[in-house]
Formats: structure tokens, C-alpha cells, sequence
């Protein structure tokens, strides 16, 4: 075995059981942490195979924002504990066929009948020159130009979609409206002159 083969079956090993504690543990935060470990693992085994761009872009954006967010969102939420533990004993069956269903599929796709170093023969090594974010930069914006401009839309779409439907105006919530605001006079909308009589003051002896 190289020490290539034996890295994959480690930092495999690290992803399947970082999983399955982010599904297990009762601490939502505890959840959290071991999917940032699960999501480091498979930056490790994206640089196993020299995609060292999409490693770092899991790195960077899930690890050091998406995460970050998610962990902060967890600590600030009162989450009831005794709840999480009754619905995941609850769908704790459904659970379990799901993910056997997942795994008899994955074996039939790509289980080692299909893949291997005897049925596909391993990637030429790269010189020292290759870029391949370069290389990933021309696919997309080339062959995959279009998948990749109706994906942004569809994006684009969800993010509106997503304000449209949250964005509620509340009768007790005060708004400010900016055209009202330029339109206003100062004569009658702003200053109202108040003219009262002079009183006479009083000799108080």
C-alpha cells in the first residue's frame, strides 16, 4: 500500500465518522465542530486527487463562512434538547432506511466493480506549471457557459424569492417612506405656529 492509498483510507475514515457524529451527537454545537472536521477531511481528499482549488474553496467558503454562520446561528438559538431527542428517536427508522438505501445505491454506482485503478487507470501526474484552477476557469466558462449562467439565475431567483417571502410589514413597526419624506413643507407639515393671548401676571402679595 502507498502512502497516497493509505492518506485516502485516514482522512476517509475521519469524513464517515465526522458524518455520522453530526448526525448522532445530542449537542448541536458538538454537531457543528465535527462538520467542520468532516468538511477539513474532504479538503484533504480533494488534495489527494490535485484539486487543490476546490480544496481551498472548502476550506474558505464552507469552513470559514457558511460554518462559522451556522455556529453562531446554533449558539444564539434556544434550541429545546429534550424535543431533538424525541423526534430523532422518532424518525430514527426512517432515518436508517434512507441512509441504507443511499449506500446500496452508492455500491451499485460506484462500488468496485465499476471503479478502481484495474477498471480506470490513475490521472498522468501534472507539472509543476499546471494550474488547474486555470484549467477549471476555461471548462466552465466554455463548455459549461450556459449550465453555469442559468444556475447563477436560478440563484438569483432563490435569494429574491427568499426576501419576497420574508419580508412582512408589520402594523406595530414604524417605516420610514423616503418620497414622503422629500415632499414634505416646512410651513404645514413640519412647524405648526401656535398664537395664544398674553397672559397678565399676577400680583401675589
Amino acid at each position: 500500500m502507498s502512502f497516497a492509498t493509505f492518506l485516502f483510507y485516514l482522512f476517509a475514515a475521519i469524513t464517515v465518522f465526522a458524518a455520522t457524529m453530526v448526525i448522532t451527537r445530542r449537542n448541536p454545537v458538538h454537531s457543528v465542530l465535527f462538520l467542520v472536521l468532516a468538511f477539513f477531511s474532504s479538503a484533504v481528499l480533494w488534495l489527494l486527487i490535485e484539486a487543490e482549488f476546490l480544496a481551498i474553496a472548502l476550506v474558505l467558503v464552507y469552513v470559514g463562512a457558511v460554518m462559522v454562520l451556522f455556529l453562531f446561528v446554533v449558539m444564539m438559538l434556544d434550541i429545546d434538547v429534550a424535543t431533538l431527542r424525541a423526534s430523532f428517536i422518532r424518525y430514527l427508522p426512517v432515518g436508517l432506511l434512507i441512509a441504507v438505501t443511499l449506500l446500496v445505491q452508492i455500491l451499485l454506482i460506484v462500488g468496485p466493480q465499476h471503479f478502481g485503478l484495474a477498471k480506470v487507470a490513475a490521472p498522468a501526474a501534472k507539472a509543476a506549471s499546471y494550474s488547474n484552477i486555470s484549467e477549471l476557469g476555461q471548462v466552465l466558462y466554455t463548455v459549461h457557459m450556459y449550465p453555469f449562467e442559468i444556475a447563477a439565475v436560478i440563484l438569483l431567483v432563490a435569494i429574491v424569492a427568499a426576501i419576497g417571502l420574508t419580508l412582512r410589514h408589520r402594523p406595530e413597526t414604524k417605516y420610514q417612506d423616503p418620497s414622503l419624506q422629500v415632499r414634505v413643507r416646512k410651513g404645514s407639515d413640519r412647524v405648526r405656529l401656535v398664537q395664544m393671548p398674553a397672559e397678565q401676571k399676577l400680583d401675589i402679595e
